[in-house]
């Protein structure tokens, strides 16, 4: 896969009403401008309150919900959490997309996992030189940290320094509040040194 994904979604994601970027590993590659490694799919983040919004948009496409690890077909009923993952699959083509549900109040992004940790909405979505928007790295980062893997630690060592020293901040306070024992702590000390 190439950018050409990226801007694929970025024409599947036209004229949709809710608000959307590009997360997890392409994100990454989106701020660094280059492709740093082979990715399996691409995700959308989009937010809970916009999926009826989606599932409009989407209409010509087939969504799945993740329901305990297994694909479910969604038949348009508000998803509550803990479920926040849809699969879609264009019914004419092989085009296919990952979407995932996130959590926001009136102000902030709020962390899923611990609804302590919050960002505000100005800050968390960002776009790239040709226009592409993506999830803050510092954002993405916490997500990976849950379930560290060889790709995790690629992103993770791609980005950490080449963040702002404001991000790792974030990201360091986020991770003592949700994960304090992290490896990555470690690093991100090193990196605001």
């Amino acid at each position: 896969m190439s950018f050409s994904l990226s801007y694929a979604v970025d024409r599947w994601m036209n004229g949709f009403k809710g608000r959307w970027c590009i997360a997890d590993g392409w994100a990454i590659d989106l701020f660094l401008e280059k492709e740093t490694r082979v990715h399996s799919d691409i995700e959308v983040m989009v937010f809970r309150d916009d999926q009826k919004l989606l599932e409009k948009h989407f209409s010509d496409w087939h969504i799945s919900k993740v329901e305990d690890g297994k694909l479910v077909t969604w038949k348009g009923e508000y998803l509550k959490k803990p479920t926040h993952e849809l699969h879609a699959t264009h019914k004419t083509t092989e085009w296919k997309i990952e979407m995932l549900l996130n959590e926001e109040d009136e102000e902030n992004w709020v962390f899923r996992r611990e609804k302590r940790i919050r960002k505000p909405l100005a800050e968390i979505v960002h776009l790239s030189r040709s226009g592409l928007p993506y999830l803050s790295l510092e954002v993405v980062l916490l997500y990976k940290a849950k379930s560290v893997n060889k790709k995790d630690i690629h992103d993770f060592n791609k980005a950490v320094c080449a963040v702002s020293h404001t991000q790792r901040a974030w990201l360091q306070d986020a991770l003592y509040v949700h994960l304090p024992k992290h490896t990555w702590l470690e690093q991100l000390e090193r990196c605001n040194d």
